[in-house]
């Protein structure tokens, strides 16, 4: 039976993305604790934006790496290694005595954490229709929304009941249970249910040889590098605040509590869902990628750009308005990977992928970092004057997420014609 037309397809498909909505929850969970650590471990700001990009540093150096091995190895055991890293690394976190510990289970999670997006793309491919990828996608960023809205209020609630040792450990346990429940699903039963698919093993003959060609082409294309920047100004921006400085912001800036502030959280998650799935849908009717993605990209820029507008503290009612859009563009950063799969030949999806998502994740290494030593300079004047300044970067990421944008180009036929595979 052929994989894209069978039940089992949906199997997998839920398997997958229940993995991926458990790894996206662990990217921010952290930030909800960012003033506890500083206190039970007694670190600096500085320190805790180490602990975030330490985490997307390991993510960021590992995409295009993972992306060649998959296209060449296949996508499933990667990202069954990949839920059992970030599983043990959640669990050692929940276990840290020591700044030390910490930043070692953040790199294990950062490492985990690498391999889940670019595979789940190569796997939605390999199960999926053409037709019904994009539409994926919108469901799989829906679901990376959720994973971030389970690390807003209700884990929030969790810690403010139990402490934050505890829900880090049973996220952990949950993890390295899907990475079995992977296996199962992935390898054992297709093993049994359909028969094995020579492509993979000619292809893998073929990359062998044109690797280093296939990087060199794709370092120096522009469409490549539209899919990175345009990454980089979206998904950046928004998972470097939220996975760090968004508590501590909220609640010197508004009085708010941590509950509060997770609520808030929450709304930008609610701006990220509707931005996955109503974002996709419209570049479905448009038959258009570039100008529903353009328009994402101008409206992000303008809505960080109103945080400098009035002075690093906008109106409640507007704070609440600006977080929901900004969230939006984080969920319809989906479309990137959209145009890599129009644009580049099966072949090549795993490693642009990979080089996409590495511009998000750079982009969420420097912001927190930046900002956290900004937010140490500024301490002995005042926490208001380092936000202002501090929102100075996730500005200056957007415009070059517009950017991307506006290199972005709709199709590429000739890439297919030239990889002599359809895309």
């Amino acid at each position: 039976m052929d994989k894209q037309n069978s039940k089992y397809r949906w199997i997998v498909f839920t398997a997958v993305l229940f993995t991926y909505f458990l790894v996206v929850s662990q990217r921010t969970a952290p930030g909800l604790i960012t003033d506890q650590l500083m206190k039970d471990f007694n670190v600096s700001a500085s320190t805790i934006g180490l602990l975030t990009s330490i985490q997307f540093l390991a993510y960021a150096s590992l995409q295009i790496p993972i992306g060649i091995l998959s296209d060449r190895y296949g996508p499933n055991l990667f990202l069954i290694a990949g839920a059992l890293l970030n599983g043990l690394g959640t669990l050692v976190y929940s276990f840290a005595p020591n700044e030390f510990v910490l930043l070692v289970s953040r790199s294990l999670v950062g490492m985990g954490d690498a391999t889940i997006w670019v595979n789940l793309v190569l796997i939605l491919s390999q199960w999926f229709r053409v037709k019904e990828f994009v539409g994926l996608l919108g469901l799989a960023g829906m679901a990376g929304s959720l994973g971030f809205l389970l690390a807003t209020f209700p884990f929030s609630a969790w810690i403010a009941h139990t402490g934050w040792r505890t829900p880090f450990f049973t996220v952990g346990v949950l993890l390295v249970l899907c990475g079995i429940l992977l296996y199962v699903v992935l390898v054992k039963q297709p093993n049994k249910r359909f028969k094995e698919d020579n492509l993979v093993t000619v292809q893998t003959e073929q990359k062998r040889e044109k690797t280093l060609l296939m990087l060199k082409r794709i370092f120096s294309d522009r469409q490549a590098w539209a899919t990175f920047f345009c990454h980089f100004g979206l998904v950046g921006t928004y998972v470097g605040f939220i996975g760090s400085w968004a508590v501590p912001y909220g609640m010197q800036m508004y009085g708010m509590t941590r509950s509060e502030v997770s609520q808030l959280m929450m709304i930008g998650l609610v701006g990220a869902i509707v931005g996955a799935s109503l974002t996709t849908w419209i570049a479905n009717r448009l038959e258009s990628i570039k100008r529903p993605y353009m328009v994402v990209h101008l409206v992000v820029f303008v809505s960080w750009a109103m945080f400098l507008l009035f002075s690093g503290k906008p109106p409640f009612f507007m704070l609440i308005i600006l977080f929901f859009i900004i969230g939006y563009g984080n969920g319809a950063s989906a479309l990137t990977f959209a145009a890599v799969r129009q644009s580049f030949s099966m072949r090549e999806v795993g490693v642009v992928s990979g080089f996409a998502n590495t511009g998000g994740f750079i982009s969420a290494i420097l912001l927190p970092s930046i900002y956290g030593k900004v937010l140490d300079h500024f301490q002995l004047v005042s926490s208001g004057v380092g936000y202002f300044y501090g929102f100075i970067i996730p500005v200056l990421f957007s415009i070059l997420g517009l950017m991307g944008g506006f290199l972005l180009r709709e199709q590429r036929k000739e890439s297919s014609k030239a990889s002599g595979l359809s895309v």
